[in-house]
């Protein structure tokens, strides 16, 4: 399933991208280099790394069913050539005590699937929602992962973003 892109998700991406240290970097735009993709092929590695991050938090409970999003990567990237993917989604366990100890435990396993933990700890809301902020240079994406331990329905948030990808020559960039 697709999903349109809205202008917070979007500004959400590139903030996000920018600030989470990816060392694969792009000295034009300051994003990170994805290399080179259709945007479905980019939205679909996406999917697959937010799919492994399903697998590494172990819990039993439904994840929302949203699809890639495909994004700009700055004002000085030619918006025909270049783009980002993003793949918003949440995971709700079957019982809200599962995820009790799942952000430390995801804290250890991720770096054994090469993930490099960028930052730990809670958040600037309220709440102080445990997240953890990670970059997979291999795979060429960040996440940014928040445990919603106080809401209603205790939950995890993902957001899993591309560095910047340029169109193959001869391809058209869609924006979905």
């Amino acid at each position: 399933m697709k999903i349109k892109a809205g202008a917070s998700a979007l500004l959400l991406s590139l903030a996000f991208t920018t600030l989470t240290g990816c060392s694969m970097n792009d000295k034009d735009s300051g994003l990170p280099s994805s290399g080179i993709s259709t945007t479905h092929d980019a939205a679909d590695a996406a999917e697959k790394v937010s799919s492994e991050l399903y697998d590494l938090v172990g819990v039993k409970g439904m994840a929302t069913k949203t699809g890639a999003g495909v994004g700009h990567c700055g004002s000085d990237k030619d918006p025909e050539k270049y783009f980002t993917v993003f793949h918003p989604w949440s995971f709700v366990p079957a019982a809200p005590a599962q995820l009790e100890g799942v952000m430390e435990r995801l804290k250890n396993e991720m770096p054994k699937h090469g993930w490099k933990i960028v930052s730990f700890g809670p958040d600037t809301s309220k709440n102080k929602n445990v997240t953890i902020v990670a970059d997979n240079d291999a795979k060429k994406f960040s996440v940014e992962i928040s445990h919603h331990a106080k809401d209603d329905e205790p939950k995890l948030s993902i957001f899993v973003t591309s560095g910047c990808y340029q169109i193959p020559d001869g391809e058209k960039l869609e924006r979905f």
